[in-house]
């Protein structure tokens, strides 16, 4: 797809879902998971790039979740070379490799397009995925035409032993802090059904007995909004548990070999890992409570 295009696309208002980018100014970052991408001139470097990360993934100094190879082609399509891991540990990458393809082309991106129906579906993957599409405008700038990219999802304490590795082998990195996106989206369009469905009975107690009944077909279309958002809540809950638990599992794998402060580092992002899941529990439960509470207004 032609740059563009994909402009006139992402500066759509309607469909935008930007996160706040998080700049690099000090070697050492907060403990998260990070989306990052590396970008190469071929297909060789890349692979090798894929194996630095690897490597750095033994020796302790980042943890990888995983992993995905894309390219772009001299016609400006992005195609997946090596899809990410399969199951919940995996999903933010290939969403994120999905969306590439998406934006940029592809037979991928267009049974993408196809089964999103609008660009706001591609949007919705990028939420899910925890970034803005500001990142995959960065991302697309970078992977020019010929190049290849490999797109992983890590938790790193500095940013220093991946950038210097993989500049060294003539990459390019980029990277980008996972945000709760869904969540924020859940909350503000619980909170905002909930305030009409309030208005709405306000006003239907003081409205005529011909307006009343318009009045509460309406309120039941907004009520049905409310029960799409519980579904959303408690579809959203269950992704990131899954996926939560896999991400555990995989840190607790890499405890097990680990020594003394790449352990500490580990052990560190595993208790982290286990206060998110319990924060991310409970705001998705109170935006389900807040919805249960809209329903019986």
């Amino acid at each position: 797809m032609p740059r563009s295009a994909s402009a006139s696309m992402t500066g759509l208002a309607a469909t935008r879902l930007r996160t706040t980018q998080r700049s690099v100014t000090h070697p050492k970052e907060e403990l998260m998971d990070k989306m990052l991408v590396a970008v190469f001139e071929n297909e060789s470097k890349a692979y090798e790039g894929s194996r630095i990360l690897k490597q750095l993934d033994a020796e302790g100094s980042i943890a990888i979740y995983a992993t995905a190879v894309v390219a772009k082609d001299s016609n400006g399509q992005v195609t997946v070379k090596q899809e990410a891991d399969q199951g919940p540990i995996g999903t933010a990458v290939g969403l994120f490799a999905g969306s590439l393809v998406g934006f940029f082309g592809g037979p991928v991106g267009l049974a993408l397009a196809a089964g999103a129906g609008t660009i706001g579906g591609a949007m919705y993957d990028l939420a899910q995925v925890g970034v803005g599409d500001d990142f995959l405008d960065e991302v697309g700038q970078s992977l020019q035409a010929g190049k290849f990219a490999v797109v992983a999802e890590v938790w790193e304490e500095w940013v220093t032993p991946v950038d210097a590795r993989i500049e060294a082998a003539g990459g390019t990195v980029l990277r980008r802090a996972r945000e709760e996106v869904v969540d924020a989206r859940i909350e503000r369009d619980t909170a905002a059904l909930k305030a009409e469905v309030a208005g709405l009975k306000a006003e239907h107690a003081q409205a005529t007995r011909e307006r009343r009944a318009r009045l509460e077909a309406r309120i039941e279309v907004v009520k049905g909004k409310i029960r799409a958002t519980q579904d959303r809540a408690k579809a959203a809950f269950a992704a990131a548990m899954q996926e939560s638990e896999a991400k555990i599992k995989a840190l607790e794998a890499k405890l097990s070999k680990a020594g003394g402060d790449a352990k500490a580092r580990l052990e560190a992002r595993i208790d982290q890992a286990r206060a998110e899941q319990k924060r991310h529990n409970e705001k998705l439960h109170q935006a389900w409570d807040h919805a249960k509470q809209a329903m019986g207004a």
